[in-house]
């Protein structure tokens, strides 16, 4: 039996029809972010895996309909799509392949519903992203949206209790993993007629939307890079005690993706304005490091017997 079966297993997906949505869901996940998704599939505990996947699925194309076409056809597509969703947690069932693997995990992970419709309210802000005039809109918009969406995946992880602390250790790391695609990613983003760099911070460094468009490799625009790489290093540096909030099971997979945005950090650092013309990649090997490093942990975890035994990481009959 494949891995993939005895996670489908462990967490108590039995249903041929549903279990096909779930591997429909992961095969989709597994072409983003790829260092990502091999760290959930080797380092979470099985019964976690097919709802991580389904959460992330679910954000992905919510994200899709955000970001694809005119603003006007990404409004409409968003409107039906949030109507559906709130259909579908108003009558428990749905006929979209997304939606089904969704409803199945919000019944093993009751809190998710807090999270999914916050997410729901807060999306929006994305139809409107139009650049930031100043660093507070940036932090703004974390708020409004990257947050909410970082938590339809990362509640998963949650300790129990009420929360604060673990709320606000992932807005330290998904404030920093932002910042750093937005400068790693400057030159998509420009392309697509997108600023995702302050205005204030560019003219802090005597920067232009022309030098940056122009990919000008200036004193000032290597400066600009050099700064907002590091508050990008700097909070995720911050993000580190998120590692120790979240159960035992979970921070294998927390350590690696604080890991990965490091390692994509130093590659960006590395670099530097030639960041206006493609992004950087992190190292392959320091990536498999990571991998190798955390999966021995977890398999320490699994044999100590700590690997899922927490009630909120087990599928509720």
């Amino acid at each position: 039996m494949s891995a993939w079966n005895q996670a489908l297993d462990a967490a108590g997906i039995r249903d041929p029809g549903l279990r096909d949505d779930y591997t429909r869901q992961r095969e989709l996940t597994a072409r983003f972010k790829r260092s990502a998704y091999l760290a959930a599939r080797f380092l979470l505990p099985r019964p976690l895996f097919p709802h991580v996947m389904a959460m992330t699925a679910f954000m992905h194309h919510s994200d899709n309909l955000l970001d694809s076409g005119a603003k006007e056809e990404r409004a409409a597509a968003y409107d039906a799509w949030e109507r559906q969703v709130r259909a579908a947690l108003a009558t428990g069932g749905s006929g979209h392949p997304v939606l089904r693997p969704v409803l199945h995990t919000l019944g093993a992970h009751p809190r998710l519903r807090g999270h999914i419709e916050e997410y729901l309210v807060t999306a929006r802000a994305d139809l409107d992203f139009a650049g930031f005039a100043t660093e507070a809109d940036h932090q703004a918009y974390v708020d409004a949206y990257s947050l909410p969406a970082f938590l339809l995946v990362a509640c998963l992880l949650a300790p129990d209790g009420d929360g604060t602390e673990f709320r606000a250790a992932c807005r330290t790391f998904i404030d920093a993993g932002q910042r750093l695609d937005f400068v790693n990613d400057l030159a998509e983003d420009l392309a697509d007629g997108r600023l995702t760099i302050p205005r204030e911070t560019l003219a802090r460094h005597g920067v232009t939307r022309e030098d940056l468009e122009q990919a000008r490799d200036l004193p000032g625009t290597r400066e600009l890079i050099t700064a907002v790489l590091g508050q990008a290093r700097g909070t995720l540096a911050d993000s580190r005690p998120l590692v120790t909030i979240v159960p035992a099971p979970g921070r294998p997979l927390v350590r690696a993706l604080i890991s990965f945005d490091e390692l994509t950090a130093a590659a960006a650092a590395r670099k530097g304005a030639g960041l206006l013309t493609a992004p950087a990649r992190p190292s392959a090997a320091g990536a498999v490091r990571v991998l190798l490093r955390e999966y021995a942990r977890a398999r320490r975890l699994r044999r100590a017997g700590a690997g899922g035994t927490r009630p909120g990481l087990r599928p509720r009959p």
